[in-house]
């Protein structure tokens, strides 16, 4: 059996995760999406929060499961016996980090590839940090997250400082 590691933080995960997550499920026997804990970054959702709306998006897809992971991504997928680690692209300034960081990985575990899946176009220039920053002023977002993603988005920011969000179709 061929598995695969997504790993990412998800905060929150977009349609642009989708994409690579689905057309990974088509390519490999086994899909775990791997949600990182990573200390530099200051998250919205908790680890617990990423890991059930990655389930609730993707429960469609059998061959894909949902963990969480602490450490180097490539130390994760060896305990896992993967033997690849995916990494979308969604423009050419990602390729540079990502080649960075899959040459360390093949230094540190020559036995695990890196396999890079370019989005879709239109989903190119999606990130979540520019889905929460698109949220918080309250703007239309059915666009970029699956629909569970947009209401737990607007449940978790209704009451803040900048007065709340509104419903995308007020916008």
């Amino acid at each position: 059996m061929r598995t695969v590691v997504c790993p990412g933080s998800f905060d929150p995960v977009t349609l642009g995760h989708l994409d690579i997550i689905v057309r990974a499920s088509v390519i490999f026997d086994r899909v775990i999406v791997a949600v990182s804990r990573n200390p530099i970054k200051n998250p919205m959702f908790s680890i617990s929060e990423r890991v059930e709306m990655l389930k609730e998006v993707l429960k469609p897809y059998h061959n894909v499961t949902i963990d969480s992971f602490d450490g180097l991504t490539v130390s994760y997928a060896t305990e896992q016996n993967a033997v690849a680690i995916v990494r979308g692209l969604r423009v050419i300034s990602d390729f540079e980090n990502e080649f960075r960081m899959a040459l360390i990985n093949k230094n540190i575990a020559c036995h695990v590839e890196t396999l890079f899946l370019m989005t879709r176009a239109e989903y190119s220039y999606i990130s979540s940090s520019a889905v929460k920053d698109v949220a918080i002023f309250g703007g239309p977002l059915d666009r970029l997250v699956p629909p569970l993603v947009e209401k737990k988005l607007r449940k978790k920011l209704s009451g803040s400082f900048i007065g709340g969000c509104c419903d995308s179709r007020e916008v």
